[in-house]
């Protein structure tokens, strides 16, 4: 007896009578003998991707069973669009329907024809929205991440992999998570352009942090003008990988904490036309730790500039971020708290590395 596979297919369509199209599709598929379509999600309603100019798309994601080889299940996909009308033209054009393989089992293939798990999936909401209800528990078997995860670092929303863009991966966390350890470690792994925050040039923060708040406005445009230039998209080449340990969004969170009312006034006329220049990042790393733990870190580097920060400076800093992601929609973000890398594992950052690189376009080269 033939082996039977759990395997999962996404279904869209955006013409016609969507509903009826994805119906068709099911029911044909379940028409054959070695199909068993189990279940099926809810159908979701999805904007085009990539701003195209069409209908909005339905979708849904179908568990079956099958004793077909991956390769045999896909050639049985191809004919069942091209039964309901597919017509193949440009990429994300409009269709009667479409049908995705995404998971077979955890088999993992890459060849001309096929490749699964689908190469996106982990980067569309609507797709993951139809898996968890089906199986929360699912892992994907390259990001070796439970899809209810992948799910969470979207926050609703639907990414594409543009290699016209910097593909600036940027680490984001309170002072004294470990952004620049994990900075520099992964920009080694990747073998990519590392940007840090000058602190230690700038020559305005020790006084700030000595308690010269009259120095707090020039402290912080001495940072906004060194992120422009590091940050600039004239600055980083399209398609090349570059990692920041900082997120330009956190500057608005420090000017408000440090700056009185006056000084954020101006402040905030330079930081706006400045955000225009800068290039957005295509991946954030969340780093999360205790503020107490943090605060720890900060006495044992012992930067003598740093060690006025008080605990509830780092508190309200924790949760300034924590509101900042709670409504994050510029690129995924990977939540990671410190006491999860264990930088004395030698694959640790291997790791880490490797599901970047699903988040980025291209081998960043």
């Amino acid at each position: 007896m033939a082996k039977s596979t759990t395997a999962y297919i996404g279904l869209g369509s955006n013409l016609g009578d969507r509903k009826a199209n994805i119906d068709s599709a099911l029911k044909m598929l379940a028409g054959s003998e070695h199909i068993e379509v189990t279940r099926t999600s809810d159908l979701i309603e999805t904007a085009p991707l990539g701003g195209a100019d069409q209908p909005g798309y339905l979708n849904a994601v179908a568990e079956i069973e099958t004793t077909l080889s991956p390769q045999d299940l896909h050639g049985i996909m191809a004919e069942t669009e091209t039964s309901l009308g597919r017509v193949r033209k440009e990429k994300w054009s409009p269709r009667t329907i479409d049908l995705d393989l995404l998971l077979f089992g955890q088999d993992v293939i890459n060849s001309p024809d096929l490749t699964v798990p689908h190469p996106q999936m982990h980067l569309r909401s609507f797709v993951l929205k139809g898996l968890v209800p089906l199986n929360g528990d699912l892992v994907h078997p390259v990001l070796a991440e439970p899809v209810t995860e992948l799910a969470a670092r979207l926050n609703g929303c639907d990414f594409i992999l543009n290699p016209s863009l910097p593909q600036l991966i940027s680490i984001a966390g309170i002072i004294g998570v470990g952004k620049t350890t994990l900075a520099k470690k992964l920009s080694d792994e990747l073998g990519c352009k590392i940007l840090l925050e000058p602190y230690d040039t700038n020559p305005f923060m020790p006084e700030v942090y000595a308690g010269k708040k009259e120095l707090a406005l020039d402290s912080q445009i001495y940072f906004l003008t060194g992120r422009l230039a590091q940050l600039n998209r004239n600055a980083l080449a399209p398609g090349r990988i570059a990692v920041s340990d900082y997120i330009f969004d956190k500057e608005p969170i420090y000017a408000r904490r440090l700056l009185d009312s006056e000084q954020l006034a101006l402040y905030e006329k330079l930081y706006q036309p400045f955000c225009t220049e800068v290039a957005s990042p295509v991946l954030v790393i969340y780093l999360q730790d205790s503020p107490e733990k943090c605060l720890q870190r900060i006495h044992d580097r012992n930067h003598p500039y740093e060690q006025q920060i008080e605990p509830q400076f780092l508190e309200a800093l924790n949760s300034d971020y924590e509101e900042l992601f709670a409504d994050w929609n510029t690129c995924p973000a990977i939540r990671l708290s410190t006491s999860q890398l264990n930088y004395t594992e030698s694959n640790a950052v291997e790791n880490l590395a490797n599901q970047v690189k699903c988040y980025i376009a291209g081998d960043g080269k």
